[in-house]
């Protein structure tokens, strides 16, 4: 890693050179490929692509929750400088939720709908030893109300589907934050939700970050909340980080071609006004083009760009950008 890549903050997590494959018929498929960043202590990194460039399987590998025919097929995960690809099953299982939790996207498929959501708190706390069966309830009720659930106490009797999707967000955030972990991932958090609630999980989780002193790894394809939550921003394609920095600089000033056509594709409310898209689609795992797998899409390629895949360029304090834009002598050749 990178000086460019370190944080102001100090290193709780450390991805480096992450290699998730999927195994398919024709051989391994990368749906993570070469990951490479880290997470300061009480620091927001947003994680920003379109669907498919592998963000949740990056989630679902900090967790090593990666299912088969996936695999994590390379790198190391530092979490307070132990390597957690080094760990066992069950020292594995004592941090996930206790030191590392996970708010899927879509919490009416990850809550347990034959549970009360009192139950389902209960058991993070019961599981990992801080609470007696009895002492948990209680703890449910306290953690429901630190996520604004108004009155708690009756709504732990309550199922999954007797709450709002809003509520049932909150429900995934209290889970997440029974034990008082140190990392909180959230996975495209808002989801399904309208406007409204939208602002109030993220009012929500920015005040979790405050009380709790938590880092957040926070996942989604809207640069709007990314502006909003994070401190500091990766992007990501077709499995790969193309630019990283503090989050102010790269949306004044994207380095990557792919982060200016996300910037480009945002509404911009003017009445009338035609949307600009970023020509093409996201290419196929399994079937992505020679050299740098935008190359197809983008507007500014040039010949070195359909040979090899760029490296990191340093462009500066904390930023990188895997294009040959920021070659100087591929550039003079080539353009």
């Amino acid at each position: 890693m990178t000086d460019a890549s370190k944080s102001p903050h100090e290193a709780l997590l450390r991805v480096e050179h992450l290699t998730t494959v999927f195994d398919t018929s024709r051989g391994p498929v990368a749906a993570v490929d070469d990951v490479t960043f880290l997470i300061g202590a009480g620091e927001t990194l947003g994680l920003v692509g379109e669907s498919g460039s592998g963000k949740s399987v990056t989630a679902l590998s900090i967790m090593r929750l990666v299912e088969r025919p996936g695999r994590i097929a390379g790198g190391r995960l530092l979490f307070k400088g132990r390597d957690l690809m080094g760990l066992g099953e069950r020292e594995m299982q004592s941090v996930r939720g206790a030191e590392i939790a996970l708010v899927f996207q879509e919490p009416m498929t990850a809550l347990n709908p034959v549970f009360t959501i009192g139950d389902q708190i209960g058991e993070a706390l019961v599981v990992h030893g801080l609470a007696t069966k009895r002492e948990a309830r209680r703890r449910a009720v306290e953690l429901l109300e630190s996520v604004r659930i108004t009155d708690a106490a009756a709504r732990v009797h309550d199922y999954p589907h007797q709450l709002s999707g809003g509520m049932r967000q909150r429900v995934m955030i209290a889970i997440a934050l029974a034990c008082k972990p140190s990392l909180v991932i959230a996975d495209e958090p808002t989801t399904a939700l309208d406007v409204t609630i939208q602002a109030q999980i993220l009012d929500l989780l920015r005040d979790m970050r405050s009380t709790f002193g938590l880092s957040i790894l926070l996942i989604t394809h809207d640069l709007g909340i990314v502006a909003e939550m994070a401190d500091r921003v990766a992007v990501m394609y077709a499995g790969r980080i193309v630019e990283t920095g503090p989050v102010r600089d790269i949306l004044r000033s994207p380095q990557h071609p792919y982060t200016r056509g996300l910037l480009a594709s945002i509404p911009s409310g003017a009445p009338g006004k035609r949307l600009t898209a970023i020509d093409g689609t996201v290419p196929l795992l399994g079937q992505l083009p020679s050299g740098c797998a935008f190359h197809p899409r983008c507007p500014d390629r040039f010949d070195p760009c359909t040979v090899s895949p760029p490296p990191d360029f340093e462009l500066g304090p904390g930023r990188l950008a895997k294009c040959y834009l920021h070659d100087a002598a591929k550039v003079a050749v080539g353009r």
